[in-house]
């Protein structure tokens, strides 16, 4: 049985996480656009959802800056194979932002995440 290479890749390199993707969840979910942020600590990555959200009166971003802050940080957790594992994360995760305190996900660790903390 052989494999043809279109398939072999779609298996090799999963769908990439998009902006309008995130921020559907984000409102469908938790009826907001939470800001979302990059942690490097003791020598992991996080992926952190921020209390802060677009629709704030308070929030610091407009909307075209918030959107390309999350282009950001999608790129980069494509960029290192972690889309998929960040979409489950994101559509199962049972807790939700609060003030003061992010959602994190710890990153899994593999050579590609190596390079983005030395």
């Amino acid at each position: 049985m052989s494999i043809d290479p279109e398939s072999q890749s779609e298996i090799a390199s999963p769908k990439p996480l998009t902006v309008d993707e995130v921020i559907t969840c984000f409102r469908c979910r938790w009826g907001v656009s939470y800001d979302l942020r990059l942690i490097a600590r003791g020598g992991h990555l996080y992926f952190q959802v921020m209390w802060g959200y677009l629709e704030q009166q308070s929030f610091p971003k407009t909307e075209e800056s918030y959107r390309l802050d999350i282009k950001h940080v999608l790129e980069i957790i494509n960029r290192i194979g972690q889309s998929a594992f960040v979409r489950e994360w994101i559509e199962n995760v049972n807790a939700r932002p609060r003030i003061g305190r992010v959602l994190s996900l710890q990153l899994r660790e593999d050579e590609r995440l190596k390079e983005f903390l030395v």
